[in-house]
């Protein structure tokens, strides 16, 4: 089974688009989004939904009203400001040399009645670490998984689609990008398709290396910008740190063609191939109105994402 992962230094390169073209190009792939923070795939591909799952990672924590004596010690020792009294708001636990929020100017922690001070936690300002739960002394703090989205199977005209949202202020985007392909090599397997295609994230960052671990080749879609060239540098270098086989592909290249030169060059040095490049193309926005990808149309650039897809030779 091969997979391939379109990927980019930053967003805003096409990335997406060139991906849904390839899926379009394959014979019978599995297409996966893996940009789970800010998936968009499927206003081209279009799924409709068969399963639906919930994802949950970490932890949170809730206290139960009734069993809270309003101690306010959980107040006292949260750092991350996410314990906060009913009616009277939250207040960030202070840092060193400031007078702790839930404590008095002697020092003496303040007490409430529990009638009138139900205390709640702020979900978004929760960061999971347990301390509240290790130290209430009414053990009135209950840690449940923390549901952070939900990751689906669709089907598309192109075949199977797995792809996930992540809930607002959600963590843990890497481990929901895991899953997504996971499930993506599962149903593969399952169904004798031979080749996986993944909607990367860009950057850098945790869910751009789950994505691209263990892949069969990465194909890096840039822009001929500056920002495009910076930021191209650095996800070279991490499918060389990762041993992955890279293509770069220059999307919109005859905005400035001498920046596409640079980038193919400095592609060149560090080990990359040149999978080619795509000129600007007002059709690309006309083929996402209609829910279709560029190459489903009549359109120059199209016949460039050809050429691209045969270079790679999947």
């Amino acid at each position: 089974m091969r997979e391939l992962v379109v990927i980019s230094g930053k967003g805003g390169t096409g990335k997406t688009s060139v991906a849904a073209a390839l899926a379009v190009l394959a014979e019978r792939p599995v297409v996966a989004d893996c940009d789970v923070d800010a998936a968009d795939l499927h206003l081209i591909l279009a799924p409709q939904v068969r399963e639906c799952h919930k994802f949950y990672s970490g932890h949170e924590a809730v206290i139960r009203r009734e069993a809270c004596n309003g101690c306010g010690e959980c107040l006292a020792l949260c750092r991350f400001g996410a314990v906060c009294r009913n009616g009277g708001g939250g207040r960030r636990a202070a840092g060193a040399g400031q007078e702790s929020a839930g404590e008095g100017v002697a020092g003496e922690k303040t007490r409430v009645d529990g009638a009138s001070a139900a205390y709640f936690i702020d979900p978004v300002a929760c960061e999971g670490c347990g301390v509240c739960v290790r130290f209430c002394p009414q053990q009135a703090i209950d840690f449940p998984e923390r549901l952070c989205g939900a990751w689906m199977i669709s089907e598309t005209r192109c075949g199977p689609m797995v792809h996930a949202r992540l809930g607002a202020a959600a963590e843990n985007s890497g481990k929901l990008v895991s899953t997504v392909r996971g499930e993506a090599r599962r149903i593969a397997a399952r169904d004798g398709r031979n080749l996986v295609i993944v909607d990367g994230p860009p950057g850098i960052g945790c869910p751009v290396i789950a994505s691209v671990t263990g892949a069969t080749q990465v194909l890096v879609v840039t822009e001929p910008t500056v920002a495009g060239e910076h930021d191209l540098g650095r996800v070279l270098e991490l499918t060389r740190h990762f041993g992955i086989p890279a293509a770069v592909c220059v999307n919109k290249w005859d905005l400035n063609p001498k920046a596409a030169e640079r980038i193919e060059e400095q592609a060149r040095r560090t080990g990359a191939a040149i999978a080619g490049r795509i000129r600007y193309d007002r059709a690309v926005t006309l083929a996402q109105m209609r829910e279709r990808a560029v190459v489903e149309i009549e359109a120059p650039s199209g016949e460039d994402i050809r050429r691209v897809w045969k270079q790679l030779g999947l």
